[in-house]
């Protein structure tokens, strides 16, 4: 794969390269024109997504860091884009085009003072997977087989300018369309923001891999702080395939569903436990060991649970709840789906609507064991969101509703869901012992 000897940094260079990127799907709708005059309208559309896909993802590849993430939380989402777009953006998980070895050697020269060949007894300079924010190489010391992950050039300092420049794309992404948006904004780019702190990485990798540690079916990484920085992390390299890869090729049932209620487990400890979670559910950030064991390998975004969201949040999977409307209403207005003046006609809409979305999202924590590979529920999932979408009534009601925690959490449910699906795992057991 060809290397990276320069990712732009600036403002205007980023933005720069944003508008060769316009220009070039400008081409490509004069094409489309053209391909409808020779070609069906459903093969020239085809081909003008795919254009446009390959296009949009080499210019974001080039960016790399926030940008290139934002296409990364789209291809988890198979709903709101064009499937030429969900299978190229899909890439970004865990396969860019990484920095060349003159730009990994200078990034060990800041934070370290030294060449990583001048740190390991040995250090691959071909890294083995690159992803939206940083890439990873192998490397060995005293005898350790390593993996260290170096975050690009310049991801942390334009993450508040690229986020202006994706704005619009994370509009339609989050649905974002009446007033009063800044604070979910302010909550990606927190995040965002986070996860290029690689110090605060490590040390939560550590927490929550010693939490999580007796889980059945689920190993992690050690982490070595003595050799990671802000921008570096160092960490035990762990043999196995991208979950994606594994899903894939496995034909084994009771595999798949050994490794979902891993999954499963994992998360459900996390979130009703720890109260803080893995919040970036794609398949490049877990492993499936030779043995047959879940590994998660990233921690770089983490989200905080608080208990005045977790309640009602929760509170919303109990039938009696979401069948006794004054009850539902009181935790539509915990969670800022309901807001103090609303109309009658606003608050019957809302009720209504969120009451079959909420109903249909939580129909897995209802039973006691569920088919995640059933795509008849997924279907419900897709039309709900669809009809979220395009309801006109949005618009007029201001669609800005709930808490800005809904964004991670739902991601998450929403990730854990879909990775579930791509193992085709159906018998996992849903209740939380809290073990």
């Amino acid at each position: 794969m060809k290397t990276l000897d320069h990712i732009p940094v600036t403002k205007v260079s980023r933005a720069s390269k944003l508008v060769l990127t316009g220009a070039k799907i400008g081409v490509n709708y004069l094409n489309y024109y053209k391909d409808k005059i020779i070609d069906s309208e459903q093969k020239a559309r085809k081909k003008l997504h795919e254009n446009n896909a390959s296009d949009i993802y080499d210019s974001l590849s080039t960016l790399k860091g926030s940008a290139l993430k934002v296409a990364q939380m789209l291809s988890m989402d198979k709903s709101l884009l064009p499937q030429q777009y969900v299978e190229k953006f899909s890439l970004s998980q865990f396969s860019v085009p990484p920095l060349s070895g003159p730009l990994v050697n200078k990034t060990f020269q800041r934070y370290f003072g030294k060449l990583p060949s001048e740190m390991f007894d040995e250090f691959e300079e071909e890294s083995v997977n690159a992803a939206s924010i940083g890439q990873v190489h192998r490397a060995r010391k005293d005898g350790k087989l390593l993996a260290i992950k170096i975050q690009y050039p310049g991801v942390a300092e334009s993450i508040k300018s690229d986020l202006k420049m994706v704005k619009p794309i994370a509009i339609r992404m989050f649905n974002l369309q009446g007033k009063d948006s800044d604070k979910y904004f302010n909550e990606v780019e927190e995040k965002l923001l986070e996860e290029t702190d690689y110090i605060l990485e490590v040390k939560r990798s550590i927490q929550i891999a010693k939490a999580c540690a007796h889980i059945p079916g689920l190993r992690f990484p050690n982490y070595y702080p003595q050799w990671s920085s802000q921008r570096i992390i160092t960490m035990d390299y762990m043999e196995g395939k991208h979950l994606s890869e594994f899903s894939k090729k496995n034909k084994n049932k009771q595999l798949a569903n050994k490794i979902g209620q891993a999954l499963w487990d994992f998360y459900m400890f996390q979130i009703h436990q720890l109260r803080s979670v893995h919040a970036d559910p794609h398949p490049g950030n877990f492993i499936v060991s030779n043995e047959g064991e879940l590994i998660a390998i990233d921690f770089g975004c983490v989200k905080e649970i608080p208990d005045e969201f977790y309640t009602p949040y929760f509170e919303l999977s109990n039938d009696d709840i979401l069948n006794n409307p004054g009850a539902f209403r009181e935790k539509m207005k915990q969670l800022e789906l309901i807001r103090e003046g609303d109309s009658a006609d606003e608050i019957n809409f809302f009720s209504s609507l969120f009451r079959e979305m909420i109903s249909t999202f939580m129909t897995p924590l209802k039973h006691d064991t569920f088919d995640f590979s059933d795509i008849s529920y997924f279907n419900k999932v897709y039309d709900l969101a669809d009809k979220f979408n395009t309801e006109p009534r949005m618009k007029k009601f201001n669609s800005n509703r709930g808490s800005k925690h809904f964004i991670y959490i739902n991601r998450t449910f929403f990730g854990l869901y879909s990775l579930l699906n791509e193992l085709r795992a159906n018998h996992i057991k849903i209740p939380f012992s809290g073990t």
